[in-house]
């Protein structure tokens, strides 16, 4: 499916799902999350993967989205750590996915929504 959606199409859908999840978290007090214009690059990277991880696992479980994205976090030296801090590179949600508050598991699920949602059908 991947294949069948532009490079120019999966940003778009990752600029969506970013907004998405920013409404999400300001919505639940959590006013961190920066515009999709303004977001770092690393955090636009990261919403494109989570997309392309989407589309080429359309019947994944919810919990699915949250390890491709725990995964790409560990690998470029991310840890836990009580707050989000870019510079040091630590997160509280680097934990498996069923130890999420629901808040964070719904961002998962808004994410993978998304997605679908603006995925041309099969």
């Amino acid at each position: 499916m991947k294949s069948e959606i532009s490079e120019t199409n999966i940003e778009r859908i990752a600029m969506v799902c970013h907004e998405a999840n920013r409404a999400w978290c300001h919505a639940n007090g959590d006013v961190s999350q920066v515009p999709w214009a303004d977001a770092a690059d690393w955090q636009r990277k990261s919403a494109i993967a989570g997309v392309r991880y989407s589309l080429e696992h359309p019947n994944a479980p919810d919990s699915a989205q949250h390890d491709q994205w725990m995964g790409d976090k560990l690998r470029d030296g991310w840890v836990y750590g009580l707050v989000k801090d870019a510079a040091a590179k630590t997160h509280p949600a680097l934990v498996p996915f069923a130890m999420l508050p629901w808040e964070q598991q719904v961002k998962d699920k808004l994410f993978m929504a998304v997605v679908r949602a603006l995925t041309p059908a099969q």
